[in-house]
């Protein structure tokens, strides 16, 4: 078995309790099952080794976070390919092998997501990735299935194979080479937007990241953390601008970047406006951190230049998503201007 099923866990019991007795039945021989433990405190390592003695354990000395704990956790794991598992995922009988052959079918991809569906209701997408993932020219992330709150009904519309700009981390199976070549994670992104970091990376290395329709996952959502918690507010508005600034293919970055801020602002607005002040307060605390960053960022960016295959990247969504959303009232990935997208790579490594 040179496939690894990798689950980060943090204080995950209840959701280890229900969904690991089925990702262990339903990979079998397919791949080995992975604990890797993120300091929990709610007993979930003892559980583990109590009930599923077949699955093997890595245990953090502190919580490194979604990025960094599965970069320490898979520096330690010996396999070809990687799938990162969320803990409060339902998996379906023959997943892993059918993400394995949607990679040995294309050998220059490096990683790719099932269909993700909620499991609170099984017939529409799950936020976190749906249908696959793309992001606007202001570093706004959107799905197939997915665009900002507004979830889609699963009507079989994006029942095909595709290539995709980024691919969740809740379910995703990546090359160890690919993962490896990269440098892993961005460490301190901590959590959130940092399967989108990667995955962005890994494009304009000249790899590809695809979607299988043919395989679908159901997903809780927000098992570590809420989407409603005003900390998840914080990562997601700090990280975005830290991705989108070490990626972003623009003379003009500091414009774009204030351009974003202000998109920002009347965000933070909104949650105002929605007696969420809270959410205000984390918008203001992320751009405050994001501006401590931006040295660091500006030099990182011109690393990634250096290991740049790409620089033609395409797949971006050459529009305002949230324009689009808000302004002119389209909720779906299917009502958006297709115009607006470049067709994806097709390289050959």
């Amino acid at each position: 078995m040179d496939t690894a099923v990798v689950i980060l866990n943090w204080n995950g019991l209840q959701w280890l309790q229900r969904f690991l007795p089925l990702v262990v039945s339903h990979t079998g021989t397919d791949a080995r099952v992975i604990l890797a433990d993120n300091a929990s405190t709610d007993g979930s390592v003892t559980w583990v080794r109590l009930n599923a003695p077949s699955v093997e354990v890595i245990t953090m000395g502190t919580n490194e976070g979604f990025a960094g704990g599965y970069n320490t956790a898979l520096g330690q794991v010996e396999a070809r390919y990687f799938v990162l598992l969320n803990s409060d995922v339902e998996v379906t009988p023959g997943w892993v092998r059918t993400l394995r052959k949607h990679l040995d079918d294309r050998p220059d991809m490096a990683a790719c997501q099932p269909k993700m569906l909620s499991l609170q209701d099984r017939h529409r997408f799950e936020h976190a990735g749906a249908a696959g993932g793309f992001i606007d020219r202001n570093g706004y992330p959107f799905c197939r299935g997915r665009i900002f709150e507004i979830t889609e009904e699963d009507h079989g519309q994006y029942d095909d194979d595709r290539d995709v700009f980024w691919a969740t981390g809740a379910c995703l199976m990546i090359r160890a080479e690919a993962f490896h070549a990269a440098g892993g994670f961005d460490g301190k992104l901590f959590a959130h937007m940092e399967e989108i970091d990667l995955c962005w990376c890994l494009r304009r290395m000249g790899w590809r990241i695809g979607y299988a329709s043919t395989v679908a996952v159901f997903h809780v959502g927000g098992g570590a953390l809420g989407y409603g918690n005003p900390r998840k507010t914080f990562l997601n508005f700090r990280n975005s601008l830290a991705v989108l600034t070490k990626h972003l293919n623009s003379r003009w970055i500091y414009a774009r970047i204030i351009h974003r801020i202000v998109l920002d602002v009347f965000a933070a607005l909104k949650f105002l406006v929605e007696g969420h002040g809270s959410h205000t307060w984390q918008v203001f605390r992320a751009h405050c951190g994001f501006i401590r960053w931006l040295p660091g960022l500006m030099a990182e960016r011109k690393r990634l230049r250096g290991m740049e295959q790409n620089p033609d990247l395409t797949g971006m969504y050459h529009r305002s998503i949230a324009y689009d959303r808000y302004i002119l009232g389209w909720k779906q990935f299917g009502s958006l201007d297709k115009a607006a997208f470049d067709q994806p790579p097709r390289r050959t490594r």
